[in-house]
């Protein structure tokens, strides 16, 4: 044991929670892909905690108090435990003879090693930076606890339909262990929320963040979003946290992203997008999935709140946001209303699994403000009075509603559309372009008009 704990001991060595983060990982390292083995073999049940705690006394590297070392002990026989029945789910699935029993005990043990971290951390057993290493660990549960229930899916008369992989998007029907998991969860949240400890450099209150994006994950996949708000709540109401901005980047990107979508969700898309546009603006260059899964709420977003529409540059960035946002960006800057509803009805499966067919359907204004945009600058520019020059000219502002009336028609004759479009549906939907400011002036029904306004008739258009 003392040899298959030397890389325990240089972890701790280093006083930072990722090393011993990885080395109580369940998934061995590329570098040494036989460690767990080497690991499980290196001691037996009834001599573990023996073993593991000669290891840690008579090793001169690893300085701590008896205390301390006690919690070790408890943690890295738990950890042991944990290995044997992932070794025993490893070689089931080799030997082709898996069953739903072995995913399950391998998330018992890995919830007895998470439980064992939380006991010793609340005793105050540990250093300051074990908190983060706990939330490796608990990260890994919840990863276990998925795995667990898909397995316990497939063994009982339930669909499973496991093809997108995406925290906001849950397709599992039986979530048994998983809110187990969010239990544990909530137990390490209070324990981070709770710490009193005067002395800010070793707070707990430095892991609050990290562990509540870990239950946003969790809750966005369990479908129980509510959830998530009274974590929002729970943190909004303390005065004691470090300043936001001294978190990791991570964290903060993190947090603010599934700010950003549970106020999307709320509908609230001016607080979407301004959290939204903080977690893109803080988050890596590099970091390209990040990023396309921000813009996937900030550019419907911004569609409702700017009337905006993504630069092809952009789109660029991520294929997959090519695919979800190009055709309709392309109907909408058209004006091309029967497209829209095409690609919009084209990719109504994807809109709907990340919860964005609603906002993008509310976009379709966009596309009927450019088609109308398109009447206003066909009708040209009144002509010129005496003494007048080119730069005097002003563009007509009187235009017939029968134009407006014949460029919808044929915008919403789509190949066999089966659309009409009446004269009184014309002049609501120019009311309701009025209304929410798309375009200023007003209906003149006597003359059979729309006077534009002169000076900006399509705000923000440049016309």
């Amino acid at each position: 044991m003392q040899v298959a704990l030397e890389p325990f001991h240089e972890a701790y060595a280093t006083g930072l929670a990722q090393p011993v983060a990885d080395f109580l990982s369940p998934v061995a390292p590329a570098r040494d892909p036989g460690r767990l083995y080497d690991f499980y073999r290196a001691s037996s049940e009834d001599k573990l905690e023996g073993d593991v705690r000669y290891a840690l006394k008579y090793n001169k590297s690893t300085r701590m108090t008896n205390k301390e070392s006690g919690a070790w002990v408890d943690i890295i026989a738990a950890y042991w435990r944990a290995v044997k029945e992932i070794i025993k789910a490893d070689e089931a699935v080799n030997q082709g003879k898996l069953n739903e029993r072995q995913y399950v005990a391998v998330y018992d043990t890995w919830k007895d090693l998470t439980s064992s971290f939380i006991k010793h951390i609340s005793a105050g057993l540990l250093p300051p930076w074990a908190i983060f290493t706990l939330y490796f660990t608990a990260n890994h549960l919840r990863k276990i606890a998925i795995r667990a229930d898909e397995q316990l899916a497939k063994s009982k008369p339930a669909t499973l339909n496991t093809g997108y992989s995406d925290d906001i998007v849950s397709a599992v029907p039986q979530n048994q262990k998983l809110e187990e998991a969010a239990r544990v969860f909530n137990r390490i949240f209070a324990l981070c929320l709770g710490d009193r400890n005067p002395d800010m450099s070793e707070s707990r209150k430095w892991g609050v963040y990290c562990i509540a994006n870990l239950q946003f994950k969790t809750y966005f996949k369990l479908k129980a979003i509510s959830l998530s708000k009274n974590v929002v709540r729970s943190i909004e109401a303390q005065s004691d946290l470090p300043t936001f901005e001294l978190y990791p980047r991570a964290h903060r990107v993190t947090y603010k992203y599934y700010l950003g979508v549970l106020a999307f969700l709320q509908e609230d898309y001016a607080k979407a997008e301004n959290s939204l546009q903080e977690a893109w603006e803080s988050c890596y260059a590099r970091s390209q999935r990040n990023k396309s899964l921000i813009l996937t709420y900030l550019i419907p977003c911004r569609l409702i709140t700017q009337h905006k529409v993504p630069t092809a540059s952009l789109l660029a960035e991520a294929p997959r946001l090519q695919r979800t946002f190009g055709p309709l960006v392309s109907c909408i800057k058209r004006g091309d209303l029967t497209g829209f509803d095409k690609a919009l009805a084209d990719g109504e499966p994807e809109f709907v699994k990340r919860r964005i067919f609603l906002t993008l359907e509310r976009s379709r204004d966009i596309a009927l403000r450019n088609l109308l945009r398109k009447v206003y600058l066909a009708a040209g520019f009144d002509e010129l009075k005496e003494g007048q020059t080119e730069k005097d000219r002003i563009r007509k502002s009187r235009i017939p509603l029968a134009h407006f009336a014949a460029a919808l028609r044929m915008g919403t004759a789509g190949e066999g559309s089966g659309q009409v479009v009446e004269d009184d549906e014309v002049e609501c939907l120019l009311a309701n372009q009025i209304y929410k400011g798309l375009m200023k002036g007003y209906i003149s029904r006597d003359h059979g008009i729309v006077v534009m306004n002169k000076k900006g008739a399509f705000p923000g258009t440049g016309v």
